[in-house]
């Protein structure tokens, strides 16, 4: 990430009481084409379900309060055994959520075995998206919380 108070760490630390970029508790990025956020999990686990703090700056969720959602519009959630998305489960793609439904925390069923958990969003050339969506996207990961049973021997 771009500098310590916006480490990649931060979304894994435990703390989620302060939802704002300066509050050092968010792995945040800069507005690019693509976003991507991965946490080792150090061994294979058995998932049941993955809860994300996004960052809000601590104001309400909606297009007329806080413009933020647009940039994790069309987000996705995967579970894998390596760093590489593509290799593995994905067990959430938003195709439905608006500025309007987009909500602040999100919580998603994922009874998958894994060791990674990614969050990857994009917003490519020649591809049209919908209206809400912003042109580019940004990791803006407050906490990530992934629930299930440790280690799993396969």
């Amino acid at each position: 990430m771009e500098n310590d108070t916006w480490d990649a760490s931060n979304a894994v630390d435990g703390r989620k009481s302060d939802l704002s970029s300066s509050g050092g508790q968010c792995a945040i990025s800069y507005v690019k084409q693509t976003a991507t956020w991965w946490v080792n999990l150090t061994t294979i686990h058995s998932i049941h379900h993955i809860t994300i703090f996004f960052l809000t700056n601590n104001k309400p969720w909606g297009p007329s309060i806080n413009y933020l959602s647009m940039f994790f519009l069309g987000f996705s959630v995967y579970v894998s055994n390596t760093t590489d998305r593509l290799q593995e489960t994905l067990c959430y793609k938003d195709d439905n959520f608006t500025l309007d439904t987009k909500p602040a925390v999100f919580t998603t069923t994922c009874a998958v075995h894994g060791q990674y958990v990614i969050y990857y969003n994009e917003r490519l050339p020649g591809v049209t998206y919908p209206d809400d969506y912003s042109d580019g996207v940004a990791t803006g990961l407050c906490e990530v919380e992934v629930y299930g049973e440790c280690s799993v021997k396969l």
